[in-house]
This record gives structure tokens, sequence and C-alpha cells, in this order.
């Protein structure tokens, strides 16, 4: 057998907290969004990018 059909175990474990991180930072993203549309702030728009209130569909 050779050694290049089981990777190492520990690559397991690093692929599992960057997944892990990411998703932590993409829901306290997601919640600040929440909390912005509830208190009527804007999100955090580049400039002359339309809310979805002035969206026109045709």
């Amino acid at each position: 057998m050779n050694d290049k059909a089981n990777p190492p175990k520990k690559r397991d474990g690093e692929r599992k907290d960057r997944l892990a991180e990411a998703l932590r930072a993409n829901l306290q993203k997601r919640k600040a969004q929440a909390r912005s549309r509830r208190d009527g702030n804007p999100d955090d728009r580049p400039e002359g990018w339309p809310t979805a209130g002035k969206m026109h569909k045709d």
C-alpha cells in the first residue's frame, strides 16, 4: 500500500476549522444585515447599487 491513498488526518481537522470559522463569519454578517434592515438603516452597499425597494421589474 502507498501512503498517498490515505491523506493525513491533520489536514481534515484544519479544513473543518476553516469551514467552521467561515460559517461563524457568515452568520455574524447575516445577523448584522438583519439588524440593520430591522432598524431601517441601509446595508453597506457600494454607491449606485439599488436597494430592494427601488428595483423595477420589466
